[in-house]
């Protein structure tokens, strides 16, 4: 669905993109994470049509982000909806910008309302909003028309957690019906629950790429293990087997016992320190 091949943007003397390549393929949902100034935002600006690239390709179904407009959703990183007009006239506006009209028109946005639970504040002005009504409105104005491609960028920042599982929810439902999304985040959970794809960015690439379990696998996990006057903490890669190594030379009385696994909190981190070191 979505192939971006080797995409560079410079703006002066900031290099936003270097070499940036993903592809995405229908149905399946990449979690795009990185640092600020990764090249995540200008990534989706590009892939939007928003923005051209200095050189590279970018296709959506075969053809050029211009020419695909209409299968192409995106929710921005910033609130970007009209104040005076209200969440049903938001929708109403991009749905028919999609070519949507009449019945369909009205159907769409009444599964996306009960979807996204905006009947409360549908016919209220986004002016009068709250900070998570405002997310709810901006991602329903990409998901109205049931594009191809979905591009959300920090969907769910400052998004309460109402807002927050209802949106994954959606785009669950979205990937399952065939919808190809790309889901920048710093809340590495979100990946989790959506069962996403990872694609790692820095200095305005992609630095890995791959499923959750074949990232993780290898990186460190911990182990803890509480006394009452201290804590043993072990970094290891087999939590499991280094705890059972570990509790008979405990020589006090355990109180409690944690295994953490690898997150994707450490994947980040660990490929984040390598980045850096390979730059210097």
């Amino acid at each position: 669905m979505l192939q971006a091949i080797d995409l560079r943007k410079r703006y002066d003397e900031v290099q936003a993109l270097d070499g940036f390549s993903l592809e995405v393929a229908a149905g399946e949902i990449v979690g795009l994470v990185g640092h600020n100034g990764a090249g995540k935002t200008t990534f989706v600006e590009m892939v939007s049509g928003l923005l051209r690239p200095d050189s590279g390709t970018v296709l959506v179904d075969g053809e050029t982000p211009t020419r695909a407009r209409d299968r192409i959703g995106i929710s921005p990183q910033h609130i970007a909806l009209y104040r005076p007009l209200t969440v049903r006239e938001h929708l109403e506006l991009y749905g028919r910008l999609a070519g949507l009209r009449r019945a369909a028109l009205r159907t769409a946005i009444d599964d996306l309302t009960a979807a996204l639970r905006l009947e409360t504040f549908l016919n209220r002005t986004c002016g009068l909003l709250s900070g998570g009504q405002q997310r709810r409105a901006q991602a329903a104005t990409a998901l109205v028309h049931r594009p191809a491609l979905l591009l959300l960028d920090e969907p769910t920042a400052g998004a309460d957690p109402e807002t927050r599982q209802a949106l994954l929810d959606v785009v669950k439902q979205r990937a399952g019906e065939g919808a190809a999304v790309v889901y920048t985040t710093h809340y590495l959970t979100e990946l989790t629950d959506l069962q996403a794809t990872i694609a790692v960015a820095a200095e305005g690439r992609v630095i890995a790429r791959g499923g959750a379990d074949e990232l993780l696998a290898g990186l460190p996990g911990e182990v803890r293990v509480r006394t009452a006057d201290e804590q043993l903490t072990v970094s290891t890669t087999d939590p499991t087997g280094t705890l059972l190594e570990l509790l008979p030379k405990v020589e006090r009385p355990v109180e409690s016992v944690e295994l953490r696994n690898p997150s994707l909190d450490d994947l980040y981190h660990s490929l984040a320190v390598t980045t850096d070191v390979d730059a210097h």
